[in-house]
């Protein structure tokens, strides 16, 4: 809402609904867009898409102004995550909840899809860290190094620690997990020697047993893709909190300012996923039905 507010409303708040043309809807996002803040107009033209989506399924508008804006921002190349689309979530929960490898690799599955972390801050990741009377985690700027384990010593990627705020469901699998593994140093070791961690293909070889191409369809990093667009279709977050949840920035002086919002953040995706266990619903209506 507030990015609505700093960069659209301004620019057409005062217009009737009604008049309102695809131009008119472009301008203000465009303009963000030509400042190179790139990710904010992209999520400002998904956030401008659901409101025209909701004014014609309530029968305010008979068509979306917003239809015709793709192809208007610049396209900005970065490493392909392949990702699904929310409509095949309930797929994608039935072939989780049927898989029958290990647990620890089942519950790293849930939990990089909970938490948004990516994979070596997951695989490294040691109980010490972990709070769950407060439902926290705290991943470190670096870690103590794993004799004979690769590149162990990687906290976070931006260098500083990281608050991770739990939902209830990461806290119970954390829960399950600790009877697994609460013995070694590692939350996730590896099968063969529980003194070094599970292997950085663990993720992605599990989602090739319950049928998915990683390349093309889903990989363990398209979760981080996946919880941020549901986000900000919602239109529910500030841009600033889900960047900080998925710590591509974190400064001390700001992140406690974040952290309560953070914290409904992550609880609301799990409560999401849940609610896609047996149809699809959009991040928006989701939302909607959440505010009544």
């Amino acid at each position: 809402m507030r990015s609505l507010e700093q960069y659209i409303f301004p620019h057409i708040g005062r217009l009737d609904i009604s008049i309102l043309r695809t131009s008119h809807l472009l301008a203000p996002i465009k303009a963000v867009d030509a400042e190179t803040k790139h990710d904010i107009a992209r999520r400002l033209q998904q956030r401008v898409t659901a409101i025209m989506r909701y004014a014609v399924q309530n029968d305010i508008l008979e068509s979306s102004p917003a239809n015709d804006m793709s192809g208007a921002l610049t396209t900005v190349k970065s490493k392909h995550h392949p990702a699904l689309p929310h409509e095949r979530l309930p797929e994608f929960l039935t072939r989780l909840a049927r898989y029958r490898g290990r647990l620890i690799t089942r519950i790293a599955l849930e939990l990089t899809l909970l938490t948004f972390v990516r994979s070596s801050e997951l695989r490294f990741a040691r109980w010490e860290e972990v709070d769950l009377e407060r439902a926290i985690w705290k991943i470190p700027a670096t870690r103590k190094p794993i004799e004979g384990v690769k590149f162990s010593e990687r906290g976070m990627k931006m260098k500083t620690e990281h608050i991770v705020p739990l939902c209830r469901q990461a806290v119970s699998l954390i829960e399950t997990l600790r009877g697994l593994s609460g013995d070694c140093e590692v939350m996730f070791p590896n099968d063969h020697d529980p003194k070094k961690v599970m292997s950085e293909s663990t993720v992605n070889n599990a989602l090739r047993v319950m049928g998915y191409d990683t390349k093309t369809e889903v990989c363990g990093h398209g979760f981080r893709t996946m919880a941020r667009g549901a986000m900000g279709e919602s239109a529910l977050w500030n841009d600033d909190a889900i960047e900080r949840q998925l710590s591509h920035i974190e400064r001390k002086n700001v992140r406690a300012k974040h952290l309560d919002e953070r914290r409904l953040m992550v609880q609301w995706w799990a409560d999401y996923l849940d609610a896609n266990r047996e149809k699809p619903i959009t991040p928006y209506d989701f939302a909607k039905k959440r505010r009544k």
